[in-house]
């Protein structure tokens, strides 16, 4: 009876250990298109204009400063000057006036916080940054959402499509596979203020001040690892010439 009730157990906890791989690998593949990420500060700076006019109305990134903004080629007048409107001083966080309550009474969930977003979003389907690029590429007009919008990577979105002025609307074409899941096509339907590939131009710009945001110094930390790696590999071969010297007598 014990030995029993012991292998109910095992095998109570197995199948609770193994059902989250379970539940995604059951999940429909999610086709991610890959992000054009840059580090050119021409295009970080595009990204920054492009969050703080669009994004930074309902979305903060309260772990980056305004002052911070200068690591990628803006002065601190620059910052000031264009990307300041609600008289914050430059060395405050990127905060938003909106608060979380009220938010997720108007919306139904309260926006979140972006700094960390481009990293959040990875999977195994690809990386955050090719998430947002997909995602933002992805918005149609579906009358039954509160919004007027819905989206191909997430369906069902609280999110307006806050870009539909550059990108134009997009109308979705819904098929039925074989296997019961569903496909979705976008076709342009109206022209925005941006050809097509001007607006995946931006997304990517986008896109990169939200990697950068996340990590800063990811460059710097790239290249210092390069310096290690070459002065261990230098340390190695001293380390290996010293040894046979050492040993060469006993040998």
């Amino acid at each position: 009876m014990k030995m029993r009730l012991l292998n109910l157990i095992k095998r109570a906890a197995a199948a609770l250990l193994f059902a989250p791989a379970v539940a995604m690998a059951a999940g429909a593949a999610l086709h991610l298109d890959k992000a054009p990420v840059s580090t050119d500060p021409a295009a970080l700076q595009h990204g920054a204009k492009l969050f703080v006019n669009y994004c930074l109305n309902c979305h903060s990134a309260s772990f980056t400063r305004y002052n911070q903004l200068q690591e990628i080629g803006l002065s601190e007048q620059a910052i000031r000057d264009n990307l300041m409107f609600t008289g914050e001083r430059v060395g405050d966080l990127m905060k938003i006036a909106m608060r979380p309550v009220e938010s997720k009474v108007w919306f139904g969930a309260a926006p979140p916080d972006l700094t960390l977003v481009a990293r959040q979003r990875a999977s195994e389907f690809g990386s955050g940054a090719d998430w947002l690029y997909t995602y933002l590429r992805q918005f149609y007009r579906d009358s039954a959402r509160p919004t007027g919008w819905n989206n191909v990577v997430f369906e069902n979105v609280g999110m307006p499509h806050v870009f539909w002025q550059l990108q134009g609307e997009q109308v979705a074409a819904v098929t039925e596979n074989a296997d019961g899941s569903k496909k979705v096509e976008l076709s342009l339907a109206k022209s925005g203020l941006l050809a097509p590939a001007e607006y995946d131009k931006a997304v990517a710009d986008l896109v990169s001040f939200l990697v950068w945001m996340g990590e800063p110094v990811a460059e710097k930390r790239k290249t210092i690892g390069a310096v290690v790696l070459i002065f261990l590999a230098g340390l190695f071969v001293l380390s290996y010439t010293l040894k046979k010297n050492y040993w060469k007598d006993i040998h």
